[in-house]
């Protein structure tokens, strides 16, 4: 709850802008991290190293894919998307756990080949180390910043990156046990790593796919607790049943089926249905909007309500 009060605040183009300014920060960073990596690690011929500058630059292009759906993302609602385009925000963190897929089929399968075929043997100095080390200190600078960037903006496309860059962290950690073995004569070690970046780079595919699932799937964003609280401070209300929360997590959309007096008028029944929209938005700031259907509060909506209870 605190999270997304936090990111209530920083609503509209605000928040995408802020959300771009991080991506565009990060961009930079990943590209000169790849760049060292897979550039000694073509000097040296050490694969793992190689491995981990083509995930860190697969970094690089989930960024780009995040500037794009930030930038559909922040396009106001139309005719042909009602509830607005926030999804897109949803469709590039999938995105980036395909990039993730594919730069693990890319590792791997070259691994496989060098423990098939044999490769040389690396030239392994205190320089390779040296790039690891600077490099890895890069990465969890970024990944720091990126998660507290996440939580404060509630963006699903910097937290699926901010995992992804967690995961090139592990990576690189184990990219230098790797390189100490092929120093002490185990070159075999080398596509090994290789093998071991690629199960942390599907880790790293698997946790964005399950958090991009949550909103693809209009999975329930807020208890239906929390919304039947709400209502319960409004006077004039005698329940509710029917409620229904989707959405990403920082704009979720609720419906519900508001119980009032059967005596009261239209215009009676409306105002309590305006005051219930206005407690809910204010005691959830992620809800972007409340559709509420006015019921008569009489024996069949209680039979539902309690079915529903059940």
């Amino acid at each position: 709850m605190k999270q997304m009060e936090s990111a209530s605040h920083i609503e509209g183009a605000d928040r995408i802008h802020a959300i771009k300014q991080v991506l565009w920060g990060i961009l930079f960073l990943n590209i000169a991290v790849a760049v060292a990596k897979y550039g000694y690690g073509v000097f040296t011929d050490t694969t793992s190293m190689q491995a981990d500058g083509i995930h860190s630059l697969f970094d690089s292009a989930g960024n780009v894919v995040g500037l794009i759906g930030m930038a559909i993302a922040s396009r106001p609602a139309d005719s042909d998307h009602p509830y607005g385009h926030a999804k897109f925000e949803t469709y590039a963190s999938a995105i980036i756990g395909m990039l993730l897929l594919f730069a693990a089929y890319r590792v791997s399968s070259e691994a496989v080949t060098n423990l098939r075929f044999g490769t040389g043997t690396p030239d392994i100095t205190y320089i390779s180390f040296i790039v690891m080390i600077a490099t890895l200190v890069v990465n969890i600078i970024v990944t720091t910043w990126e998660r507290r960037e996440s939580k404060r903006l509630g963006s699903e496309v910097l937290a699926a990156d901010s995992r992804h860059t967690l995961s090139d962290v592990l990576v690189s950690i184990g990219v230098m046990i790797g390189l100490v073995f092929i120093k002490l004569g185990y070159t075999i070690m080398d596509p090994i790593m290789s093998l071991v970046v690629a199960l942390f780079i599907l880790k790293a595919a698997y946790e964005v796919f399950k958090t991009a699932i949550v909103t693809l799937s209009d999975t329930a964003r807020i208890p239906i607790a929390d919304v039947k609280s709400c209502v319960a401070l409004v006077p004039g209300t005698a329940g509710c049943h029917g409620v229904r929360t989707r959405g990403t997590e920082t704009e979720v959309y609720v419906d519900l089926h508001l119980l009032v007096d059967s005596d009261i008028s239209v215009r009676e029944a409306h105002a309590v249905a305006e005051q219930v929209e206005h407690c809910i938005k204010e005691k959830l700031p992620q809800v972007r909007d409340v559709v509420v259907h006015i019921e008569p509060d009489d024996e069949h909506q209680k039979k539902i309500s309690e079915l529903e209870q059940k």
